[in-house]
Protein backbone atom coordinates (compact mmCIF):
# COMPACT_ATOMS: atom_id res chain seq x y z
CA UNK A 1 0.00 0.00 0.00
CA UNK A 2 1.70 3.43 -1.16
CA UNK A 3 1.84 5.72 2.48
CA UNK A 4 -0.77 7.99 3.70
CA UNK A 5 -0.01 11.98 3.75
CA UNK A 6 -2.43 14.54 4.84
CA UNK A 7 -2.83 18.21 4.49
CA UNK A 8 -3.10 20.80 7.01
CA UNK A 9 -4.29 24.34 5.93
CA UNK A 10 -4.33 26.74 8.79
CA UNK A 11 -4.94 30.65 8.43
CA UNK A 12 -4.09 33.03 11.17
CA UNK A 13 -4.99 36.47 11.39
CA UNK A 14 -1.12 37.45 10.67
CA UNK A 15 -0.44 34.31 8.57
CA UNK A 16 -1.04 31.23 6.72
CA UNK A 17 0.33 28.14 6.51
CA UNK A 18 -0.48 24.51 4.52
CA UNK A 19 1.91 21.74 5.64
CA UNK A 20 1.90 18.09 5.05
CA UNK A 21 1.78 14.99 7.89
CA UNK A 22 2.61 11.68 8.02
CA UNK A 23 3.10 8.76 10.53
CA UNK A 24 6.69 7.68 11.13
CA UNK A 25 7.83 5.19 13.66
CA UNK A 26 4.44 6.03 15.73
CA UNK A 27 5.24 9.26 15.85
CA UNK A 28 3.58 12.15 13.71
CA UNK A 29 5.45 13.90 11.18
CA UNK A 30 4.64 17.67 9.98
CA UNK A 31 6.62 19.34 7.25
CA UNK A 32 5.39 22.81 6.64
CA UNK A 33 5.32 23.58 3.05
CA UNK A 34 4.36 26.80 1.94
CA UNK A 35 3.95 30.11 4.44
CA UNK A 36 2.12 33.46 3.14
CA UNK A 37 1.57 36.84 5.12
CA UNK A 38 -2.47 37.61 5.84
CA UNK A 39 -3.49 40.60 7.25
CA UNK A 40 -6.64 43.20 6.89
CA UNK A 41 -6.83 45.60 4.31
CA UNK A 42 -8.68 48.99 4.76
CA UNK A 43 -10.89 50.00 1.89
CA UNK A 44 -12.24 53.43 2.69
CA UNK A 45 -14.10 52.82 5.87
CA UNK A 46 -13.45 49.34 6.53
CA UNK A 47 -11.35 46.69 6.70
CA UNK A 48 -11.59 43.43 4.52
CA UNK A 49 -9.83 39.89 4.20
CA UNK A 50 -8.04 39.61 1.13
CA UNK A 51 -9.86 35.66 0.36
CA UNK A 52 -9.44 35.70 -2.89
CA UNK A 53 -5.23 36.31 -2.42
CA UNK A 54 -5.70 33.61 0.45
CA UNK A 55 -6.96 31.50 -2.04
CA UNK A 56 -4.72 31.25 -4.52
CA UNK A 57 -1.93 30.95 -1.41
CA UNK A 58 -3.63 27.87 -0.35
CA UNK A 59 -4.06 26.43 -3.74
CA UNK A 60 -0.15 26.62 -4.56
CA UNK A 61 0.62 25.53 -0.74
CA UNK A 62 -2.13 22.42 -1.76
CA UNK A 63 -0.19 21.62 -5.33
CA UNK A 64 3.34 21.68 -3.62
CA UNK A 65 1.95 19.09 -0.81
CA UNK A 66 0.36 16.80 -3.86
CA UNK A 67 4.00 16.82 -5.46
CA UNK A 68 5.52 16.55 -2.28
CA UNK A 69 4.15 13.38 -0.89
CA UNK A 70 4.63 11.67 -4.73
CA UNK A 71 8.01 12.41 -4.11
CA UNK A 72 7.85 10.52 -0.63
CA UNK A 73 6.24 7.99 -2.51
CA UNK A 74 2.60 8.53 -1.69
CA UNK A 75 -0.85 9.54 -2.04
CA UNK A 76 -2.48 12.51 -0.17
CA UNK A 77 -5.64 10.83 1.81
CA UNK A 78 -7.04 13.73 3.41
CA UNK A 79 -7.18 17.33 4.02
CA UNK A 80 -8.35 20.28 6.89
CA UNK A 81 -9.04 23.55 7.03
CA UNK A 82 -8.90 25.71 10.24
CA UNK A 83 -8.69 29.49 10.72
CA UNK A 84 -9.61 32.17 13.01
CA UNK A 85 -13.15 32.40 14.00
CA UNK A 86 -16.29 34.51 13.96
CA UNK A 87 -15.75 36.54 10.36
CA UNK A 88 -17.93 35.76 7.55
CA UNK A 89 -19.34 35.69 4.19
CA UNK A 90 -22.47 36.27 2.77
CA UNK A 91 -23.25 34.64 -0.36
CA UNK A 92 -26.26 35.81 -2.75
CA UNK A 93 -27.92 33.57 -5.46
CA UNK A 94 -24.98 33.17 -7.39
CA UNK A 95 -22.39 32.14 -4.88
CA UNK A 96 -20.88 35.86 -4.96
CA UNK A 97 -19.83 37.54 -2.09
CA UNK A 98 -22.16 40.60 -1.09
CA UNK A 99 -19.28 42.80 0.60
CA UNK A 100 -16.67 40.56 0.74
CA UNK A 101 -15.11 39.01 3.97
CA UNK A 102 -14.70 41.81 6.96
CA UNK A 103 -12.37 41.59 9.50
CA UNK A 104 -13.22 41.49 12.70
CA UNK A 105 -11.12 44.53 13.88
CA UNK A 106 -13.37 46.81 11.25
CA UNK A 107 -14.96 49.69 13.22
CA UNK A 108 -18.48 48.96 12.13
CA UNK A 109 -19.46 47.14 15.65
CA UNK A 110 -18.25 50.19 18.16
CA UNK A 111 -21.25 50.55 20.27
CA UNK A 112 -22.82 47.79 18.59
CA UNK A 113 -22.90 45.28 21.58
CA UNK A 114 -23.90 47.97 23.82
CA UNK A 115 -26.93 49.23 22.12
CA UNK A 116 -28.33 45.08 22.07
CA UNK A 117 -31.83 45.76 24.23
CA UNK A 118 -31.76 42.08 25.24
CA UNK A 119 -29.81 41.29 28.61
CA UNK A 120 -26.53 39.97 29.04
CA UNK A 121 -28.21 37.28 30.91
CA UNK A 122 -30.40 36.19 28.37
CA UNK A 123 -27.55 36.27 26.17
CA UNK A 124 -25.45 34.38 28.22
CA UNK A 125 -27.94 31.83 28.98
CA UNK A 126 -28.18 31.05 25.66
CA UNK A 127 -24.87 31.15 23.92
CA UNK A 128 -22.58 30.97 27.06
CA UNK A 129 -20.17 32.85 24.97
CA UNK A 130 -17.96 35.76 26.32
CA UNK A 131 -19.04 39.16 25.32
CA UNK A 132 -16.61 40.88 22.69
CA UNK A 133 -18.10 43.25 20.11
CA UNK A 134 -16.44 41.68 17.06
CA UNK A 135 -18.15 38.45 17.76
CA UNK A 136 -20.44 37.63 14.95
CA UNK A 137 -24.05 38.32 15.92
CA UNK A 138 -22.86 42.05 16.72
CA UNK A 139 -21.05 42.18 12.76
CA UNK A 140 -24.18 40.50 11.76
CA UNK A 141 -26.43 43.64 13.45
CA UNK A 142 -24.36 46.46 12.59
CA UNK A 143 -24.76 44.59 8.79
CA UNK A 144 -27.09 46.34 6.40
CA UNK A 145 -30.69 44.78 6.55
CA UNK A 146 -30.57 44.84 2.79
CA UNK A 147 -27.18 42.80 2.44
CA UNK A 148 -28.85 40.00 5.05
CA UNK A 149 -32.07 40.03 3.13
CA UNK A 150 -30.06 39.47 -0.17
CA UNK A 151 -27.97 36.90 1.55
CA UNK A 152 -28.74 32.88 0.44
CA UNK A 153 -25.51 31.50 3.27
CA UNK A 154 -23.61 32.55 5.52
CA UNK A 155 -20.32 30.64 5.69
CA UNK A 156 -17.30 31.46 8.12
CA UNK A 157 -14.20 32.09 7.15
CA UNK A 158 -13.35 27.71 7.17
CA UNK A 159 -17.10 26.63 5.65
CA UNK A 160 -16.18 29.07 2.97
CA UNK A 161 -12.87 27.51 1.92
CA UNK A 162 -14.34 24.11 2.42
CA UNK A 163 -17.54 25.52 0.07
CA UNK A 164 -14.90 26.21 -2.75
CA UNK A 165 -12.82 23.16 -2.26
CA UNK A 166 -16.04 20.76 -2.65
CA UNK A 167 -19.25 22.69 -3.39
CA UNK A 168 -20.50 21.42 0.19
CA UNK A 169 -22.22 24.41 2.03
CA UNK A 170 -22.58 23.40 5.81
CA UNK A 171 -21.19 25.15 8.98
CA UNK A 172 -18.95 23.29 11.37
CA UNK A 173 -19.70 22.87 15.22
CA UNK A 174 -16.41 24.28 16.68
CA UNK A 175 -16.60 27.29 14.79
CA UNK A 176 -20.07 27.81 15.12
CA UNK A 177 -20.03 28.15 18.98
CA UNK A 178 -18.24 31.36 18.29
CA UNK A 179 -21.03 33.23 16.97
CA UNK A 180 -22.74 34.00 19.92
CA UNK A 181 -25.70 32.84 18.33
CA UNK A 182 -25.29 29.18 18.56
CA UNK A 183 -27.29 27.84 21.58
CA UNK A 184 -24.84 26.00 23.92
CA UNK A 185 -27.59 23.62 25.34
CA UNK A 186 -29.29 22.44 21.92
CA UNK A 187 -26.40 22.94 20.04
CA UNK A 188 -28.50 24.55 17.19
CA UNK A 189 -28.72 27.83 15.81
CA UNK A 190 -30.32 29.83 18.12
CA UNK A 191 -33.09 31.16 16.17
CA UNK A 192 -35.16 32.83 18.77
CA UNK A 193 -32.40 34.82 19.80
CA UNK A 194 -32.23 36.15 16.43
CA UNK A 195 -35.87 36.80 16.02
CA UNK A 196 -35.98 38.59 19.32
CA UNK A 197 -33.09 40.58 17.43
CA UNK A 198 -35.05 41.34 14.50
CA UNK A 199 -32.24 39.17 12.38
CA UNK A 200 -33.29 36.43 9.30
CA UNK A 201 -31.70 33.33 9.39
CA UNK A 202 -32.70 31.44 6.75
CA UNK A 203 -29.16 31.86 4.96
CA UNK A 204 -27.75 29.68 8.08
CA UNK A 205 -26.62 26.51 6.84
CA UNK A 206 -26.57 22.86 8.69
CA UNK A 207 -24.00 22.25 11.92
CA UNK A 208 -21.85 19.62 11.21
CA UNK A 209 -19.32 17.47 14.23
CA UNK A 210 -15.39 18.12 13.82
CA UNK A 211 -14.28 15.14 12.02
CA UNK A 212 -16.75 14.89 9.17
CA UNK A 213 -16.27 13.69 6.33
CA UNK A 214 -17.11 16.30 3.34
CA UNK A 215 -16.32 13.97 0.29
CA UNK A 216 -13.49 14.39 -2.54
CA UNK A 217 -12.84 17.84 -3.84
CA UNK A 218 -14.24 19.25 -6.92
CA UNK A 219 -13.13 17.11 -9.99
CA UNK A 220 -11.79 19.87 -12.08
CA UNK A 221 -10.25 21.55 -8.88
CA UNK A 222 -8.58 17.94 -7.91
CA UNK A 223 -7.26 16.98 -11.11
CA UNK A 224 -5.61 20.44 -11.18
CA UNK A 225 -3.58 20.13 -7.93
CA UNK A 226 -2.99 16.42 -8.20
CA UNK A 227 -5.77 15.77 -5.12
CA UNK A 228 -8.05 12.95 -7.06
CA UNK A 229 -7.76 10.61 -4.33
CA UNK A 230 -8.19 13.05 -1.17
CA UNK A 231 -11.32 13.86 0.69
CA UNK A 232 -11.99 16.75 2.82
CA UNK A 233 -12.27 16.25 6.63
CA UNK A 234 -14.47 18.82 8.65
CA UNK A 235 -11.50 19.31 11.58
CA UNK A 236 -12.07 21.22 14.70
CA UNK A 237 -12.48 24.24 11.91
CA UNK A 238 -11.92 27.07 15.38
CA UNK A 239 -8.03 27.16 15.38
CA UNK A 240 -8.01 26.77 18.92
CA UNK A 241 -10.28 24.11 18.92
CA UNK A 242 -7.58 22.41 16.40
CA UNK A 243 -4.62 23.60 18.68
CA UNK A 244 -6.64 22.12 22.14
CA UNK A 245 -6.94 18.57 20.65
CA UNK A 246 -3.75 18.45 20.14
CA UNK A 247 -2.74 19.96 23.49
CA UNK A 248 -2.06 16.79 25.66
CA UNK A 249 -3.31 17.68 28.38
CA UNK A 250 -3.32 14.87 31.46
CA UNK A 251 -6.54 15.31 33.32
CA UNK A 252 -8.96 17.77 34.35
CA UNK A 253 -6.99 19.83 36.29
CA UNK A 254 -4.82 20.56 33.36
CA UNK A 255 -5.53 24.12 32.00
CA UNK A 256 -4.24 24.97 28.33
CA UNK A 257 -3.13 28.73 26.54
CA UNK A 258 -2.74 28.40 23.10
CA UNK A 259 -0.92 31.36 22.84
CA UNK A 260 -0.84 33.54 19.80
CA UNK A 261 -2.43 37.00 18.60
CA UNK A 262 -4.39 36.02 20.54
CA UNK A 263 -4.16 34.18 23.96
CA UNK A 264 -7.03 31.43 24.86
CA UNK A 265 -6.65 30.25 28.29
CA UNK A 266 -9.42 27.73 29.63
CA UNK A 267 -10.10 24.21 30.89
CA UNK A 268 -11.55 21.45 28.84
CA UNK A 269 -15.43 20.62 30.46
CA UNK A 270 -17.54 17.80 29.13
CA UNK A 271 -20.86 20.26 28.89
CA UNK A 272 -21.33 24.38 29.28
CA UNK A 273 -20.66 26.22 32.50
CA UNK A 274 -23.35 28.95 32.62
CA UNK A 275 -23.38 30.12 35.75
CA UNK A 276 -23.36 33.75 36.76
CA UNK A 277 -20.29 33.36 37.95
CA UNK A 278 -19.26 32.62 34.44
CA UNK A 279 -20.80 35.49 33.09
CA UNK A 280 -19.56 37.65 35.59
CA UNK A 281 -16.11 36.78 35.18
CA UNK A 282 -16.98 37.21 31.20
CA UNK A 283 -16.00 33.64 30.07
CA UNK A 284 -16.90 31.89 27.27
CA UNK A 285 -17.83 28.16 26.37
CA UNK A 286 -16.98 27.02 22.63
CA UNK A 287 -17.61 23.71 21.31
CA UNK A 288 -14.48 21.01 21.37
CA UNK A 289 -14.42 18.43 19.39
CA UNK A 290 -15.86 14.94 20.14
CA UNK A 291 -18.83 16.69 22.34
CA UNK A 292 -16.33 18.43 24.86
CA UNK A 293 -16.75 22.04 25.66
CA UNK A 294 -14.08 24.52 26.18
CA UNK A 295 -14.38 27.18 29.03
CA UNK A 296 -12.25 29.89 28.24
CA UNK A 297 -11.41 33.65 28.00
CA UNK A 298 -9.72 35.18 25.20
CA UNK A 299 -7.08 37.07 26.10
CA UNK A 300 -5.28 39.97 23.74
CA UNK A 301 -2.02 37.86 23.20
CA UNK A 302 0.95 38.57 21.64
CA UNK A 303 -0.93 41.19 19.18
CA UNK A 304 0.14 44.22 21.72
CA UNK A 305 3.86 43.43 20.82
CA UNK A 306 3.55 42.79 17.20
CA UNK A 307 2.52 46.05 16.77
CA UNK A 308 4.72 47.86 18.92
CA UNK A 309 7.73 46.26 16.78
CA UNK A 310 5.59 46.47 13.70
CA UNK A 311 6.45 50.54 15.24
CA UNK A 312 10.06 50.08 15.97
CA UNK A 313 10.86 48.44 12.19
CA UNK A 314 10.47 45.07 12.94
CA UNK A 315 13.50 43.89 14.85
CA UNK A 316 14.55 40.60 15.80
CA UNK A 317 12.13 38.94 18.43
CA UNK A 318 15.11 37.29 20.21
CA UNK A 319 16.68 40.80 20.94
CA UNK A 320 13.15 42.27 22.24
CA UNK A 321 12.91 39.31 24.53
CA UNK A 322 16.87 39.68 25.59
CA UNK A 323 16.10 43.35 26.24
CA UNK A 324 13.19 42.58 28.17
CA UNK A 325 15.02 40.06 30.15
CA UNK A 326 17.45 42.84 31.61
CA UNK A 327 14.91 45.51 31.81
CA UNK A 328 13.43 46.22 35.07
CA UNK A 329 9.90 46.13 35.73
CA UNK A 330 7.96 49.28 35.23
CA UNK A 331 4.50 48.56 36.00
CA UNK A 332 1.26 46.50 33.81
CA UNK A 333 -1.30 47.70 31.50
CA UNK A 334 -4.66 46.12 31.07
CA UNK A 335 -3.78 44.04 27.58
CA UNK A 336 -7.76 43.90 27.25
CA UNK A 337 -8.10 47.31 27.22
CA UNK A 338 -10.40 48.46 24.06
CA UNK A 339 -7.70 50.85 23.84
CA UNK A 340 -5.18 47.56 22.11
CA UNK A 341 -7.51 46.50 19.82
CA UNK A 342 -7.11 47.99 16.95
CA UNK A 343 -4.01 48.12 14.77
CA UNK A 344 -1.78 51.01 14.35
CA UNK A 345 1.96 52.34 14.36
CA UNK A 346 1.17 54.22 17.43
CA UNK A 347 0.93 51.13 19.86
CA UNK A 348 3.71 51.88 21.77
CA UNK A 349 2.73 55.67 22.83
CA UNK A 350 -0.53 53.29 23.76
CA UNK A 351 1.09 51.82 26.24
CA UNK A 352 2.92 54.61 27.58
CA UNK A 353 -0.26 56.57 28.05
CA UNK A 354 -1.53 53.52 29.87
CA UNK A 355 1.44 53.77 32.57
CA UNK A 356 0.73 57.52 32.97
CA UNK A 357 3.68 59.04 30.71
CA UNK A 358 7.03 58.40 30.93
CA UNK A 359 10.14 57.53 29.34
CA UNK A 360 10.87 53.84 28.93
CA UNK A 361 13.26 51.91 26.76
CA UNK A 362 11.87 49.55 24.04
CA UNK A 363 12.83 46.74 27.11
CA UNK A 364 10.79 48.09 29.31
CA UNK A 365 7.76 48.19 27.20
CA UNK A 366 8.23 44.83 25.71
CA UNK A 367 8.55 43.64 30.01
CA UNK A 368 5.73 45.58 31.03
CA UNK A 369 3.60 43.70 28.01
CA UNK A 370 4.67 40.22 28.84
CA UNK A 371 4.41 41.09 32.88
CA UNK A 372 0.69 42.21 31.96
CA UNK A 373 0.24 38.87 30.08
CA UNK A 374 1.14 37.02 33.07
CA UNK A 375 -0.69 38.43 35.48
CA UNK A 376 -3.89 38.43 33.17
CA UNK A 377 -3.44 34.50 33.07
CA UNK A 378 -3.30 34.21 36.39
CA UNK A 379 -6.25 35.76 37.01
CA UNK A 380 -8.37 33.92 34.51
CA UNK A 381 -7.12 30.76 35.61
CA UNK A 382 -8.34 31.66 39.15
CA UNK A 383 -11.62 33.01 37.84
CA UNK A 384 -11.27 28.95 35.61
CA UNK A 385 -11.03 27.94 39.13
CA UNK A 386 -13.18 29.52 40.90
CA UNK A 387 -16.46 29.03 38.42
CA UNK A 388 -15.33 25.20 37.84
CA UNK A 389 -14.33 24.50 41.83
CA UNK A 390 -11.63 22.56 40.06
CA UNK A 391 -8.17 22.67 41.59
CA UNK A 392 -5.51 24.02 38.33
CA UNK A 393 -2.08 21.95 38.60
CA UNK A 394 -0.50 22.32 35.60
CA UNK A 395 -1.32 24.91 32.51
CA UNK A 396 0.08 23.66 29.02
CA UNK A 397 0.97 26.92 26.75
CA UNK A 398 1.23 25.50 23.23
CA UNK A 399 1.38 27.76 19.68
CA UNK A 400 3.69 30.51 18.92
CA UNK A 401 3.73 31.93 22.38
CA UNK A 402 5.13 28.81 24.03
CA UNK A 403 8.60 29.64 22.31
CA UNK A 404 8.50 32.77 24.83
CA UNK A 405 11.05 31.75 27.77
CA UNK A 406 10.36 34.79 29.54
CA UNK A 407 6.56 35.38 29.19
CA UNK A 408 6.17 31.41 30.44
CA UNK A 409 8.08 31.57 33.61
CA UNK A 410 6.53 34.77 34.52
CA UNK A 411 3.18 32.54 33.96
CA UNK A 412 4.46 29.81 36.38
CA UNK A 413 5.80 32.83 38.86
CA UNK A 414 2.65 34.77 38.63
CA UNK A 415 0.40 31.85 38.99
CA UNK A 416 1.93 29.47 41.21
CA UNK A 417 1.30 26.29 38.41
CA UNK A 418 3.58 24.29 36.55
CA UNK A 419 3.53 25.43 32.90
CA UNK A 420 4.54 22.92 30.47
CA UNK A 421 5.45 24.78 26.99
CA UNK A 422 5.89 23.42 23.49
CA UNK A 423 4.02 22.33 20.23
CA UNK A 424 4.41 25.65 18.32
CA UNK A 425 2.37 24.23 15.62
CA UNK A 426 -0.47 23.04 17.92
CA UNK A 427 -2.73 23.86 15.60
CA UNK A 428 -1.57 21.92 12.50
CA UNK A 429 -1.28 19.15 14.75
CA UNK A 430 -4.79 19.24 15.77
CA UNK A 431 -6.17 19.71 12.28
CA UNK A 432 -3.51 16.22 11.08
CA UNK A 433 -4.85 14.35 13.88
CA UNK A 434 -8.10 14.77 13.63
CA UNK A 435 -8.01 13.78 10.01
CA UNK A 436 -5.88 10.79 11.15
CA UNK A 437 -9.07 9.31 14.26
CA UNK A 438 -11.62 10.35 10.99
CA UNK A 439 -10.22 7.90 8.45
CA UNK A 440 -9.19 5.94 11.22
CA UNK A 441 -5.85 5.51 10.85
CA UNK A 442 -5.39 5.92 14.41
CA UNK A 443 -7.91 5.53 17.05
CA UNK A 444 -10.63 7.88 18.19
CA UNK A 445 -9.03 10.04 20.77
CA UNK A 446 -5.28 8.75 20.54
CA UNK A 447 -4.49 12.07 19.04
CA UNK A 448 -3.13 13.66 22.05
CA UNK A 449 -1.15 10.46 23.12
CA UNK A 450 0.78 11.09 19.46
CA UNK A 451 1.20 14.61 19.99
CA UNK A 452 2.69 13.88 23.58
CA UNK A 453 5.17 11.35 21.46
CA UNK A 454 6.16 13.62 18.64
CA UNK A 455 7.04 16.41 20.78
CA UNK A 456 9.45 17.43 23.79
CA UNK A 457 7.98 20.15 26.15
CA UNK A 458 9.70 22.47 28.72
CA UNK A 459 8.61 22.60 32.45
CA UNK A 460 9.04 26.03 34.38
CA UNK A 461 8.66 26.13 38.11
CA UNK A 462 7.49 28.74 40.28
CA UNK A 463 9.87 31.29 41.44
CA UNK A 464 9.98 33.56 44.32
CA UNK A 465 6.57 35.29 45.34
CA UNK A 466 3.38 34.78 42.73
Amino acid sequence: MMKSFHIAIDLGASGGRVALGWLENNKLEVQILHRFWNGSTPIRAALYWDMIGLWREIRFGLSLAAARAKELGGVVSSLGVDSWAVDYALLDEFDNFIDGVRCYRDPRTQGVMEAVNISRENIFAISGLQFLPFNTLYQVLATPKAYLERAKTLLLVPDLLHFWLTGKKVCERTNASTTQFYDATTGNWAFGLLEQLGLPHHFLPKIVEAGTNLGLLEPSLAKELGLEQAVLIAVGTHDTASAVAATPLTDSSSAYISSGTWSLVGLETQAAVLSPAALEFNLTNEAGVYGTNRLLKNVMGLWILQECRRAWDNPDWEVLYQEAQNAKSIGQINPDDPRYLHPGLDMPARVVADLGEGTFSRGEMVRCVLESLAAKYALVIKQLEQVTKIEVKTIFVVGGGSQVMLLNQLTANTSGKTVIAGMTDATLNGNLVLQLEALEQIPLGYGRQLTRLSHSFRHFYPQGAA
